[in-house]
């Protein structure tokens, strides 16, 4: 399964699981990594940047709590069948693809008050800094996250949301 597939299939999920796994496997595979080599499907390097450049706010944390909330309730499932990995060539193509897969995505999605590739940018953005986090205690993933090209304000703000974090992901478990 290539890195969009698995990005596709991530950014569904924050729709209806959890904030701190939302994306892991699509922030892996947009993050900065310590190996020179890619995988055959990754984003442009103006993408991959404006990921790390954007910044998490409490707005745009609580819209998108709200956005996932909406989502449970409506009971969007994701499908990792729901991207094809060769029409994405940018953030946007996997953003219009992720949209497309369900009629009631994009409707949610801007009633939150999100553009398609705002509402990506900020899930990855939570998932980069969840990921460089758990690199601070996990060897293994330390060797994927070039810590000079985390967002650290992204990073302070998971940190302080934590609990905000956990207990979304307790509820999404519950159901």
């Amino acid at each position: 399964m290539t890195s969009i597939r698995k990005a596709s299939s991530a950014a569904l999920l924050v729709l209806m699981t959890s904030l701190a796994a939302v994306t892991a496997a699509f922030a892996q595979a947009s993050a900065p990594q310590a190996a020179p080599a890619q995988p055959a499907h990754t984003l442009p390097e103006a993408d991959r940047q404006a990921i790390i450049q954007y910044n998490l706010t409490d707005d745009n944390f609580n819209r998108l709590v709200s956005a996932t909330k909406e989502a449970r309730a409506q009971n969007i499932k994701p499908s990792e069948s729901a991207v094809d990995p060769s029409k994405v060539h940018s953030l946007d193509d996997l953003a219009n693809q992720v949209t497309a897969s369900d009629p009631r995505i994009g409707p949610l999605i801007k009633k939150n008050g999100f553009t398609p590739r705002e509402f990506l940018l900020v899930n990855l953005a939570i998932s980069n800094a969840a990921m460089a986090i758990q690199a601070r205690s996990d060897p293994e993933q330390a060797k994927y996250i070039d810590q000079s090209k985390v967002n650290a304000a992204n990073v302070a703000f998971v940190e302080s949301h934590r609990q905000q974090i956990a207990d979304l992901m307790k509820q999404a478990q519950q159901q």
